[in-house]
């Protein structure tokens, strides 16, 4: 099947001749850049600090970092002047890395740590197959918010409204609150979560207050997401808007009547068409040129299918957004949020019984001179104490069935549930 990828290597494809050598103030000592240098970041990291993992660099800082503070201004400018500051104080390429919330009104969790190790990317490290250790025996207790029954109501009513026309998409989500009898072991969880899926973004960032990031408290929003919103390198743009998906079968030939299925769904063509339209209207204003493939194509990760599209851009010589402007552009796309923007974003307040924080949001890095990734904040959890909050999504249109959107979230589920040992 010539139109199958694992998940973020069609997105980085475009990419691959200009990706430079990862950046930080301080790089990883090995012996040889493919073997272990990557995963010894991974064997390194503890609560409290930040990792982030994508096809294109491993990143991990423990210690001191500037916050980004909030404010009213953009949040683009903002980063760049704590980039900038950070220069003047002697740091010679300042890198961002964190996390910016569903409602970009509200704080983010952003800083500029004083030191990053740094790696080439996972799934270059041969030792990534190695496999990861099981969870410890845990009792949880699992609480759904809403309940699947409530969920599924919820959806039904969204479609009712659609069919009288008020709005064409609405992603609502729901939740799983797992509370543990031990302490959480977030090392492994990542681990899980690394290995399962090393062509991912994989990241644990702490999303507490600074005290609270500094002796390993607090919250951590940790998780694999598949879906690049936007990178940027030099003049170079992509983004890999993901829509449409279905849950991946352990039997080989009915994966592979899911994922022919999914290609030719046309509920799922429709919704996937609507978020690559409105990545295409974002990116425009920025690009000089922009091409959009004219049909996606599938892409896997261990749990889903997506249909997938990978949109490539130029931007000006002069005066380029930086990668941060332009994933602040596309938030929320039609692919977490719905569409029109401001009346599904009503819709989801109106319905979901919980605040989605992070979730759904972006995380990622960037640098002083504009270039960064940045990632749409999906297959997550938020942890504290001994208590995570797991989050899934479906993207509702006129032809849902509550049924199958309920069955696609718990199918989502299911990438975090596998990293507790909780399957």
């Amino acid at each position: 099947m010539d139109t199958v990828s694992t998940a973020p290597e069609v997105a980085t494809a475009a990419l691959a001749d200009s990706v430079p050598a990862p950046r930080g103030s301080r790089t990883a000592e090995v012996a040889h850049p493919a073997v272990g240098a990557a995963t010894a970041l991974l064997d390194a990291y503890t609560p409290g600090a930040r990792f982030l993992a994508t096809p294109t660099r491993t990143l991990l800082s423990d210690g001191p970092a500037r916050e980004v503070p909030h404010g009213e201004t953009p949040l683009s400018e903002r980063v760049a002047e704590t980039l900038a500051a950070a220069r003047r104080d002697g740091q010679s390429r300042p890198v961002v890395i964190g996390a910016v919330p569903f409602d970009q009104s509200a704080p983010a969790a952003l800083a500029v740590p004083e030191f990053v190790q740094d790696a080439p990317p996972l799934a270059n490290d041969p030792l990534i197959a190695l496999p990861a250790d099981l969870p410890a025996a845990v009792e949880w207790d699992v609480r759904p918010v809403p309940e699947p029954e409530v969920y599924g109501a919820g959806v039904a009513a969204v479609v009712d409204r659609m069919w009288r026309g008020e709005f064409s998409k609405v992603v609502l989500a729901r939740t799983l609150e797992m509370t543990a009898d031990a302490p959480l072991d977030l090392p492994v969880m990542l681990q899980r979560l690394a290995r399962r899926d090393p062509s991912g973004y994989t990241f644990a960032l702490p999303t507490g207050v600074e005290g609270e990031v500094r002796t390993g408290a607090g919250r951590t929003l940790i998780g694999a997401s598949p879906e690049l919103l936007v990178s940027r390198r030099g003049n170079k743009v992509v983004a890999n808007p993901l829509a449409g998906s279905t849950p991946r079968s352990a039997d080989l030939a009915e994966d592979v009547r899911r994922a022919a299925a999914l290609l030719a769904s046309a509920k799922d063509l429709h919704e996937h068409a609507v978020v690559v339209d409105a990545v295409h209207g974002a990116l425009a204003p920025f690009c000089v040129s922009l091409d959009v493939p004219a049909k996606p194509t599938l892409i896997r990760t261990a749990t889903m299918w997506h249909l997938s599209t990978t949109v490539t851009g130029v931007l000006p010589e002069e005066g380029a957004a930086s990668a941060l402007e332009l994933a602040s552009a596309l938030h929320p796309t039609p692919a977490v949020c719905g569409t029109p923007t401001l009346t599904a974003r009503q819709v989801i307040a109106e319905t979901e019984p919980f605040d989605r924080g992070f979730f759904t949001g972006m995380i990622g890095w960037g640098d002083a001179d504009g270039d960064g990734e940045w990632v749409v904040t999906i297959r997550c959890a938020e942890a504290e104490g001994r208590t995570l909050r797991l989050y899934a999504g479906a993207g509702v249109v006129a032809a849902s069935e509550p049924e199958a959107e309920t069955a696609e979230t718990g199918a989502k589920f299911r990438t975090f549930l596998h990293a507790v040992g909780a399957d």
